[in-house]
């Protein structure tokens, strides 16, 4: 299962001067609606499906709260490593936009998240995703950064630390921002070719482009919440094409 990835120390995230100039303009152009869901049904559609417990509909909206917070062991002896709360959609894409609000209401991280199961060159298919924090939005190539298999294995080794960290060189990304408990935000994730580019009410946020953001199928759309809670509403899902660049 994916880890919280507040573990990954060893990511040189860049200052904000160094930070790639956002696109003050769209990246990616809207085609068909492959998928609308307001909540306003008594549980999640069927079309979802839990990844990581725990999600419920709550008052026409989707509520996650993380209850794996801390490392356990099952019946068997097995670590069960802490974990966001996770949703999941089959949605295959290769470009996208992605539309929803969220809200934090004690969650420390609400994310939106692209996978491929079937890709066996990173752990569990992870592709990239998009975190929003109170105090930034984090965008992450995951396939060629932190998840990439011998990337991982080579985490474990002390003495490969510093060869990690020049693998990793601009895989992520934080941009600071400041938003506020208690109030909806509409978020939009725009994924075209090895682009992301990530607004919150209308506002041009966080950008990163990577190689691995360019996976041709995204077969899994999830919505990941970190703390007690996180709220998403109104999402939507498009087919989409790369905006024309002027």
């Amino acid at each position: 299962m994916r880890p919280l990835l507040l573990s990954l120390l060893a990511v040189s995230i860049a200052s904000a001067a160094d930070l790639p100039r956002v696109p003050s303009k769209s990246i990616a152009v809207k085609k068909e609606l492959l998928f609308s869901d307001d909540f306003q049904g008594g549980e999640p559609a069927k079309v979802w499906h839990k990844v990581v417990p725990t999600f419920a509909v709550e008052n026409g909206v989707l509520k996650g709260t993380q209850t794996r917070d801390k490392d356990t062991t099952d019946a068997k002896g097995n670590v069960v490593k802490a974990h966001a709360a996770v949703h999941g959609l089959e949605i295959p894409t290769k470009d996208s936009v992605v539309e929803c609000k969220i809200r934090f209401d004690g969650a420390t991280m609400i994310d939106v998240e692209f996978d491929d199961r079937k890709y066996t060159g990173a752990h569990y298919g992870h592709l990239c995703r998009a975190q929003v924090r109170l105090n930034g939005v984090t965008i992450i190539d995951e396939r060629d950064g932190g998840m990439r298999n011998d990337i991982r294995e080579m985490r474990n080794d002390p003495s490969k630390k510093a060869e990690v960290a020049k693998l990793l060189v601009g895989r992520q990304v934080t941009y600071p921002a400041n938003f506020e408990p208690g109030k909806w935000y509409d978020l939009v994730v725009e994924t075209v070719g090895d682009e992301m580019r990530v607004t919150i009410d209308g506002k041009a946020i966080a950008y990163l482009k990577s190689s691995g953001i360019s996976h041709e199928t995204k077969s899994k759309i999830e919505l990941g919440v970190a703390g007690k809670n996180g709220y998403f509403d109104d999402i939507k899902v498009w087919n989409a094409e790369p905006a024309k660049k002027k």
